[in-house]
C-alpha cells in the first residue's frame, strides 16, 4: 500500500513538472528543479503523516499498557489477600484426611470394577454355553467369536497359498474417522484376494484356520510392509495417519516371525507411533497368558495395541494403558441400544474416563446418522462403520515408493 503512495507521490511530482515547462513556459532545469520541490513537500507532507499516527498509536499503546498494569496490580493485590486467607487456615490436616478417603474410595471403586468384570465374564461364558439363548446378551442378538471360527473359508488354503505366490493378496483402508469433525484418523488394513474378473474376495472367505499359521503369519507380515510404508509416507506429506495392522499369534508365537518383527519396528522408530497392531479381546487375552513378554517388548519399540470385540469397558485402563494398548473398539449399535451391557458409567462420561489413561474409545458398525448423532452427543470421538466409509484401495501416492531398507531387512532376516 505504500509503494502506491510513494508512485503517486511520484506521479504528482511528473505532472508539476511537465505543467511548468509546457503550461508555464519554464525551462527544462526550472521546470525539473519545479517536480523536484514539489516531490520533496509531498514526501515531508507524507513523514509528517505517517509521524502523527505512529504517535497516537503509541500513545494508545501506553495508555493500554497502564490499564493491564493497573489490572495486574489489582489482581496482584486479590491474590495476596487470598494467600493470606489460606494461609490461616489449616489445610495439613484436611488434606491428609481428603487423601486418606480418596484412597478408600480408590480401593473400593477398584474392587467393585473387578467383581462386575468378574460377573460379566461369567454371565458371557454362560450365554456363550446356553444352547437356548442362541447368542443373546441384553436382548440383542449376536454371533459368537467362536461360531465365527468353525466356519470354513469357501477358499481353501492350497488356492490361497497360490495367489499369495502370484501376488494376487491387496490390502485395502479402511478410515476410521473423528466425530463430529469426521476427518480421518487411522485406517485398518483390510487384506482382500483379487479372484477372476476382477471380484475380490473378502477376509472370511479365505482367511485360513489354526492348520494353516505360516500362511496367516505371511499375510500379516505383508500388511506391516504396507503399514510402515503408509506410515513413512504419510509422515512425510505433512500428515501423518495412524495405520492398524492386523496380528495373531500366528506372528508371535512364531520365533522367526517374531524376529522378523521386532527388527523391522526397531529399524522404524520414527514411526513406531503410527503404527498399531489391531486383535481382538480373546486374542489379547490369550496372548497375554502366552507371550506376555512379546506384548511388552513391542510396546516397548514404541508399537501400540488396538483392542477390538470388546465384551465390556469395565476393565483396567490403567493396566490397559501401561502395556501399550492405545485403543479399544465397542458395537456401537450395541452400546446405544444397551448402554448397560458395556459399562456401568453413564454413556456421557465413559468416553473422558476411558482418555484419562490414554486410551481411545472407537466405536465400530455404524450405520446411520442417527447413531452418529448420539454418539456425538456422549463426546464419543472416534468412529468406524459403512455409513462414514468403506474400504477402498491404498492412494497411490501412499505407495509409490517402497522403502528399499525393508526388502533390504527383510531378505537378511
Amino acid at each position: 500500500m505504500q509503494g502506491l503512495v510513494y508512485i503517486f507521490i511520484a506521479s504528482i511530482s511528473v505532472a508539476i513538472a511537465g505543467t511548468a515547462y509546457f503550461g508555464l513556459t519554464f525551462t527544462p532545469i526550472e521546470a525539473l528543479l519545479a517536480g523536484l520541490i514539489g516531490l520533496v513537500f509531498s514526501l515531508f507532507l507524507l513523514e509528517r503523516t505517517l509521524r502523527q499516527r505512529d504517535q497516537i498509536r503509541l500513545e494508545r499503546s501506553v495508555q493500554d499498557l497502564s490499564r493491564l498494569l493497573s489490572t495486574d496490580a489489582q489482581a496482584g493485590r486479590n491474590l495476596s489477600q487470598r494467600m493470606n486467607e489460606l494461609a490461616d487456615l489449616e489445610l495439613g490436616s484436611r488434606v491428609d484426611v481428603l487423601e486418606a478417603d480418596v484412597s478408600v474410595l480408590g480401593t473400593v471403586v477398584r474392587e467393585l470394577a473387578e467383581t462386575l468384570a468378574e460377573l460379566e465374564r461369567a454371565h458371557a461364558q454362560q450365554d456363550l454355553s446356553d444352547p437356548d439363548g442362541k447368542g443373546r446378551r441384553g436382548g440383542i442378538e449376536y454371533v459368537s467369536s467362536q461360531e465365527e471360527k468353525t466356519a470354513e473359508p469357501v477358499i481353501p488354503p492350497e488356492v490361497l497359498r497360490e495367489a499369495l505366490a502370484d501376488d494376487r493378496l491387496v490390502h485395502h483402508m479402511l478410515p476410521i474417522v473423528t466425530l463430529p469433525q469426521r476427518r480421518t484418523h487411522g485406517y485398518d488394513l483390510v487384506p482382500r484376494l483379487m479372484l477372476e474378473g476382477d471380484e475380490l474376495a473378502e477376509p472370511p472367505d479365505f482367511m485360513p484356520g489354526g492348520d494353516a499359521q505360516d500362511l496367516i503369519a505371511q499375510i500379516e507380515g505383508m500388511a506391516l510392509m504396507d503399514a510402515i510404508t503408509i506410515a513413512r509416507r504419510s509422515k512425510t506429506g505433512g500428515e501423518p495417519v495412524a495405520i492398524y495392522i492386523p496380528i495373531s499369534s500366528a506372528t508371535l508365537s512364531d520365533k522367526q516371525s517374531r524376529n522378523q518383527l521386532m527388527a523391522i519396528l526397531d529399524a522404524n522408530r520414527a514411526i513406531a507411533e503410527l503404527l498399531n497392531f489391531s486383535l481382538t479381546e480373546q486374542q489379547w487375552d490369550e496372548l497375554q497368558k502366552k507371550d506376555g513378554p512379546v506384548l511388552k517388548a513391542l510396546a516397548k519399540n514404541g508399537a501400540g495395541f488396538s483392542i477390538s470385540a470388546i465384551s465390556s469397558l469395565r476393565l483396567n485402563f490403567s493396566e490397559l494403558g501401561d502395556l501399550g494398548v492405545r485403543s479399544v473398539r465397542a458395537d456401537a449399535k450395541l452400546f446405544i441400544d444397551n448402554p448397560s451391557h458395556y459399562t456401568d458409567f453413564h454413556t456421557a462420561d465413559i468416553a473422558a474416563y476411558v482418555h484419562r489413561f490414554d486410551v481411545d474409545l472407537i466405536m465400530c458398525n455404524v450405520t446411520t446418522e442417527q447413531q452418529v448423532l448420539t454418539l456425538i452427543d456422549d463426546g464419543i470421538g472416534f468412529a468406524q462403520g459403512p455409513y462414514l466409509a468403506t474400504a477402498g484401495p491404498i492412494r497411490s501416492d501412499l505407495l509409490s515408493q517402497n522403502d528399499d531398507f525393508l526388502q533390504v531387512n527383510l531378505a537378511g532376516q
